[in-house]
This record gives C-alpha cells, sequence and structure tokens, in this order.
C-alpha cells in the first residue's frame, strides 16, 4: 500500500529547470536548513547559486533530496550509511533510483533500449491498426 501523502509529493514535482529552496524543502516535506545541512553531507547535492545568491537546485538535485530522504527517513539510515549506499551504486543506478522516487518508471534512455523486441512488436501491431484503418 503506497502513502498518498508521498505520492502527492512525487506528482508536484512541476517540470521546470531550477528551484529554489524554498520550493525544494516543501517538495520534499523539510525545512531549508535541513537542506542546507544535507549538502554538507552529500557530495552529490549541490545547488548553483544565482547572481544574487540565491541556491537554485535542479531536477536531479530535488530527486536525490528526494532519495536521500527516503534513506534517512523511511529505510532509517545513518547520515554515513545513507552516504555509503548512494556512493555504492552504480553510477547509472542513482539516477534511476532518484527517478523513482520522483515517481517515475522508466528514464528516457530506456526508451531507446530495445533488448525484447518490443518496438518490433509495437511496430507490426500499429501495422496491423494501420491496414484496418486505410
Amino acid at each position: 500500500m503506497t502513502d498518498p501523502v508521498i505520492d502527492e509529493v512525487r506528482e508536484e514535482i512541476p517540470d521546470k529547470l531550477y528551484f529554489r529552496i524554498g520550493e525544494v524543502a516543501r517538495l520534499a516535506g523539510i525545512k531549508p536548513y535541513v537542506l542546507r545541512f544535507w549538502e554538507t553531507e552529500f557530495h552529490g547535492l549541490g545547488p548553483k547559486k544565482s547572481g544574487t545568491g540565491h541556491r537554485l537546485y535542479r531536477r536531479k538535485d530535488v530527486e536525490l533530496v528526494l532519495e536521500i530522504k527516503r534513506l534517512l527517513y523511511d529505510k532509517r539510515f545513518t547520515i554515513e550509511g545513507a552516504r555509503k549506499a548512494l556512493e555504492s551504486r552504480p553510477k547509472g543506478e542513482g539516477m534511476k533510483v532518484a527517478a523513482a522516487a520522483a515517481g517515475k518508471e522508466t528514464q528516457q534512455a530506456d526508451l531507446f533500449r530495445d533488448p525484447s523486441g518490443t518496438l518490433d512488436q509495437v511496430r507490426k501491431e500499429l501495422r496491423g491498426i494501420l491496414e484496418l484503418l486505410t
């Protein structure tokens, strides 16, 4: 059974380039000072700074924040344990887990891989539909 509050947060991540610290804190359900602390503890979490000094988080940063929160709050890891878990994953694995934490089931790169011949099957079905329509 999924938690409706978490599902709602995952669906709320807007599709935009940058997020301010208050937006990220609201999406993750944590306080901004927690995010600033996590920046010092997790090397992968490093927002850019605007000309006025405001933190600007990218979408991948928001996804990483959600993954860190999941490890710390749901899985009950220590900060050191969460850091090691994030560092020990293969390079591509981190994005897959972060995307899953953000409610995405597939990555863009996965759309272009076809080890099972799924695309061929889809093409055949589409050709069949086209024949029915013409």
